[in-house]
């Protein structure tokens, strides 16, 4: 008897071993997962707060936090189930579906961009109307689908080898974690002018002058934030069409791209920093040719919608 509970004992400990050994090695795995992802989560911090520019400051949090939600939401629910399922049987499905995400983020940056420069390009926000505040949550939770697809799939090519569940483990972890970093840096972002009026307002007079320069600074950040944000757009929608066309089978652009990164990698001391320039300016222009060409196929569709509605009126009268 007591041998025998002995031996399950042993067992016991063995079984406590390898599942320490496996949560050790979900653990290495995501952290490398998440630091694969660390370029895409710059640009997706970058991107959101231009959604609540302009907006009331009291709903600013509010519309970061529905934000968020809906961000874990797609995470969760639609990005992770359809990715392992499209890795397990139909894995070269991945890189057209993120090829289409690819172009939608070009668009939507080259659409910012013409309105910027046409004219059109504001948008009039009513402050205390809920329609409004569920437009801007809808169009951020948009843009986020598509860079949390990236970053999802970036993860989950990362961990390309690990089994089924434990990639199922790991990629929750990561949406988990992505979202509470991305949004929470959002967060502090949007309401740093509030935390220097209360600096402002305290005895301490290197206080005041700290709070003073964030309420004054705040809204050229925030401004420039959403130019980072658009061309950060340009870029990750390039990125995904460069990489993308080079894994359907079509080599010389990505070709080209490389080898003007090794050109300039082995600059004593910044090379590393020029290939990464060039590789962004080559995606950034990728998405700038691909968006300009959405945005007027775009225009021409809707002008021809409004001429057809615009007949049909006629007709009726």
């Amino acid at each position: 008897m007591a041998g025998g509970l002995v031996a399950l004992l042993d067992d016991v400990a063995a079984l406590a071993r390898l599942a320490a050994a496996s949560i050790d090695d979900v653990g290495a795995a995501t952290g490398k997962a998440t630091a694969k992802a660390a370029g895409v989560v710059i640009d997706d911090t970058a991107v959101t707060p231009q959604y609540v520019r302009g907006l009331a400051a009291e709903r600013e949090l509010p519309i970061v936090r529905r934000i968020a939600i809906g961000s874990l939401r797609n995470k969760l629910l639609i990005i992770l189930p359809i990715a392992l399922l499209l890795s397990q049987f139909l894995p070269w499905l991945l890189t057209p579906i993120l090829m289409v995400g690819g172009a939608y983020l070009s668009y939507e940056a080259m659409h910012k961009i013409w309105g910027a420069i046409s004219g059109h390009g504001a948008h009039d926000h009513d402050e205390d109307g809920p329609r409004d505040e569920d437009t801007v949550v809808a169009g951020a939770v948009r843009t986020d689908l598509i860079l949390s697809a990236e970053i999802m799939v970036i993860a989950l090519d990362t961990i390309a080898a690990e089994g089924f569940w434990s990639r199922l483990i790991i990629l929750a972890v990561v949406a988990v974690v992505i979202t509470v970093l991305v949004y929470g840096v959002v967060g502090l972002i949007v309401k740093m002018d509030d935390i220097g009026l209360r600096l402002a307002d305290t005895s301490s007079g290197i206080a005041q002058t700290v709070g003073r320069g964030l309420v004054k600074g705040m809204p050229k950040v925030m401004a420039v934030l959403s130019v980072v944000g658009t061309a950060a757009m340009l870029w990750v929608g390039g990125h995904i069409l460069l990489n993308g066309i080079d894994e359907l089978g079509f080599h010389p652009i990505y070709e080209f791209v490389h080898h003007m990164e090794d050109a300039v990698h082995d600059v004593a001391g910044i090379g590393g920093v020029l290939a990464w320039i060039v590789n962004t300016l080559a995606s950034a222009l990728i998405g700038l040719v691909v968006g300009s060409i959405v945005v007027a196929m775009m225009t021409g569709v809707s002008s021809l919608l409004a001429k057809r509605r615009g007949g049909a009126v006629a007709q009726e009268h």
